[in-house]
């Protein structure tokens, strides 16, 4: 990679998080930085990283390159213009000739490198470093799906690192280039424009769930047994949804609170208040969200326990009547155990017995079993067994 020549500063421009007082960093020998990507292989993978890449002067586009190696050449004739580069899941080669040629601490280097990274604004001399979470809600399986971008902004470049489809920023290149009076602010508008986007996607992300916990009350108070597993898988997708959008409030009050010292453009300055606005009542409307699951699951779970409650105590119920009629039976079955117990003994065939030549015998025998039978009522009825 040929050595960069430093940028005579431009007055007419005013940038937000530019330091006017600190001279250019004189640029590394050219022994120590890598050597750009050259060969099929590199060109391949160039390619299929690289999105877009664009030079800006005065809002308008002035050149396509069609690889990293052509962008930097392009921005070294340029004295004046901007690079916007667009990249979607770099090679480490990549970022390395990246941080090489623009001067990119490692530390945010190395972040970009590996996604799953938290929500975060970092300051490394001239550069700022952004680390933003997309969301996008997904209709079919009626699922938020979580993306991650990271976003180098220097004094005359924006270098954008996405590690998933979301968010798509060829919306927001094209609404810029509409707008040449905007993008012409620089590099702090490239950086409004995309965190306006990544906040504006969070809208049909917040009605979707809001849609989904309307059907997760009906299914609650219909009894649908799988009601409890939504609930929960949706109270995850709370949590993830609150760790994108808790952070960028403190994140953007601190943009805010540079405004003075970095000299925003006051006209930047209402735009980025406004994302402000829509991310706190994002950040308000999750944070309701993940309270009403909360409250969602408690009743559904009271709905559950009653329900099972009632289950139990009609078993119970089934049990005690069919204990009543088992003591019926047996009642009865013991009442008429009785004379056939006496008359299956005088049934014997046996020639030598007590009272079978008595002549009071079978009236005894009778009056004996209705005796017995008319006891064991009376004892089954006291007992209320019968």
């Amino acid at each position: 990679m040929a050595e960069r020549r430093p940028r005579p500063a431009t007055p007419a421009r005013k940038h937000t998080w530019r330091r006017a007082t600190r001279p250019p960093a004189a640029p590394p020998p050219e022994e120590t930085r890598p050597a750009p990507p050259s060969g099929p292989a590199a060109a391949n993978r160039e390619a299929g990283s690289v999105v877009e890449a664009a030079l800006y002067r005065e809002g308008v586009r002035v050149a396509t390159p069609s690889s990293l190696a052509d962008t930097f050449r392009e921005l070294r004739e340029q004295r004046d213009g901007m690079a916007w580069i667009g990249l979607a899941r770099p090679t480490e080669d990549e970022l390395l000739s990246l941080a090489a040629e623009f001067d990119l601490h490692e530390l945010a280097v190395e972040d970009a490198m590996e996604a799953h990274q938290r929500p975060k604004l970092e300051r490394y001399g001239e550069t700022l470093f952004v680390v933003l979470r997309a969301a996008r809600y997904l209709d079919a399986p009626e699922e938020v799906d979580f993306g991650e971008l990271h976003v180098f902004v220097g004094p005359d470049f924006v270098i954008t690192v996405r590690h998933a489809a979301a968010p798509d920023l060829s919306g927001v290149r094209r609404r810029m280039e509409e707008t040449p009076d905007l993008l012409k602010l620089g590099p702090e508008a490239v950086l409004y424009a995309i965190l306006d986007a990544v906040v504006d996607g969070y809208a049909p992300v917040v009605a979707g769930v809001q849609n989904d916990i309307d059907e997760i009350e009906t299914e609650v108070f219909s009894g649908d047994p799988e009601v409890s597993r939504r609930i929960y898988e949706l109270s995850r997708e709370m949590v993830e949804f609150q760790r994108a959008t808790r952070p960028l409030v403190g994140m953007l009050h601190a943009l805010m609170a540079g405004f003075a010292k970095y000299g925003t453009d006051e006209e930047l300055q209402r735009y980025l208040r406004d994302v402000a606005d829509h991310v706190t009542h994002t950040s308000e409307r999750v944070d309701g969200f993940r309270q009403a699951l909360t409250d969602i699951l408690t009743v559904n779970a009271t709905l559950v326990t009653q329900q099972q409650n009632a289950e139990m105590r009609a078993l119970a119920e089934a049990g005690f009547e069919q204990n009543e009629e088992i003591k019926k039976i047996s009642s009865w079955a013991a009442i008429l155990f009785a004379p056939t117990l006496v008359g299956t003994i005088y049934g014997m065939n046996f020639d030598t017995m007590p009272e079978l030549k008595w002549a009071f015998g079978y009236p005894f025998a009778i009056l004996l079993m209705a005796a017995v039978c008319v006891s064991l009522y009376f004892i089954f009825k006291r007992r209320d067994w019968l």
